[in-house]
């Protein structure tokens, strides 16, 4: 198994945290650590630092080799520019076939998200791998949720084709874009359920046919670069578009596995997110220069360490103060913090 740390957006909905030039997944969310470190350290008890690789642009690699020295600069698989996740996993194989690890399962793993607990991760792996090797079919992940997640796929599980000492792998049944509130409601009652988590797992030949089948205007461009040519020139030539442009008709046609994931996926998509995480395991804390008066269940977060901040008789807000910036929010709003940002950049304000 080739894991596949993969990070290149900036986490919009933790803005102004999470910024262009510091990304969420390498900020010190956690005990001082960030996601990519955590996944990092998560795949150390499995793998050697040369056995694994990080999917990134030119504007994060200098973070990424700053918190995971070890690993061989070879390992990074840079795209030229950002065109979302079908043409990043392409790259992906591509580069992965042309060191001659064709036939070599990999597996991709976002940088964004913390895994709970990691062996149970680690397990799913190497059970996925084994499959992987014997099995052409493209293998995602999801998990089953106990509320209804919005703006997000799901995915039906169909009939079990793992064994009864491996993590659960099933056909898949149906995929479900995302719909409204009500839809997920009734979606969720069903214990078959899951959603949809990308974790593709497959070998590069194998993810590469896939895209020769579905998506042939990527698969030129990436076996020219196989082929030898220059990564920038055909790189730009793959429209932009998400992997599901490809999965989407892989499901319908049956040609897809989803694994259930055997472990807590945790997406820090929002401060109401990162908010409960912290305060469910005993994570957060606010400095004395923090008076919050006849108030609950704020989350306060402050560069300046000196700045004295006052909250007098209010709940549930976000205050986040970066010192160029300061947010504030309704806890249960803050997943509209991302269209706040666009307007910041509309007016040109210089705060991304």
């Amino acid at each position: 198994m080739i894991p596949v740390i993969i990070c290149g957006g900036f986490g919009t909905k933790l803005w102004p945290m999470s910024r262009e030039h510091k990304p969420k997944h390498f900020l010190p969310l956690i005990n001082g650590k960030s996601l990519f470190r955590l996944n990092y350290e998560a795949l150390l008890t499995k793998f050697k630092p040369e056995e694994i690789y990080v999917s990134t642009n030119p504007d994060q690699l200098i973070m990424a080799k700053a918190q995971a020295p070890e690993i061989p600069e070879a390992n990074y698989i840079l795209e030229p520019e950002m065109r979302n996740q079908g043409p990043a996993t392409g790259l992906i194989a591509a580069f992965l076939y042309k060191r001659g690890l064709q036939d070599e399962p990999f597996m991709i793993i976002q940088a964004d998200v913390l895994r709970n607990p990691s062996d149970a991760f680690i397990k799913m792996m190497t059970d996925c791998d084994a499959l992987a090797r014997k099995d052409s079919r493209y293998i995602t992940g999801g998990f089953r949720p106990d509320y209804p997640v919005m703006g997000v796929d799901y995915l039906v599980k169909g009939e079990r084709v793992s064994g009864e000492n491996e993590v659960g792998i099933y056909k898949i049944a149906k995929f479900i874009w995302r719909g409204s509130k009500e839809q997920t409601e009734e979606l969720i009652k069903e214990d078959t359920s899951l959603v949809h988590a990308n974790h593709t797992c497959m070998t590069p030949k194998n993810f590469l046919a896939l895209l020769q089948k579905y998506r042939p205007e990527w698969y030129g461009p990436l076996m020219n670069i196989v082929n030898g040519a220059d990564i920038a020139s055909e790189y730009v030539k793959m429209e932009p578009g998400p992997v599901e442009d490809v999965t989407q008709k892989v499901y319908e046609a049956g040609e897809a596995l989803v694994v259930e994931l055997p472990f807590k996926w945790m997406d820090f998509g929002t401060f109401e997110s990162l908010d409960k995480y912290l305060k469910e395991n005993n994570l957060y804390s606010v400095s004395d220069n923090v008076v919050d008066l006849n108030g609950k269940d704020n989350f306060i977060k402050l560069d300046d360490p000196n700045k004295v901040v006052a909250l007098v008789g209010v709940d549930n807000l976000v205050v986040v103060d970066t010192g160029d910036a300061l947010l504030i929010c309704p806890k249960n709003q803050s997943g509209q913090v991302g269209e706040a940002l666009k307007e910041v950049k509309k007016r040109k304000l210089a705060l991304t």
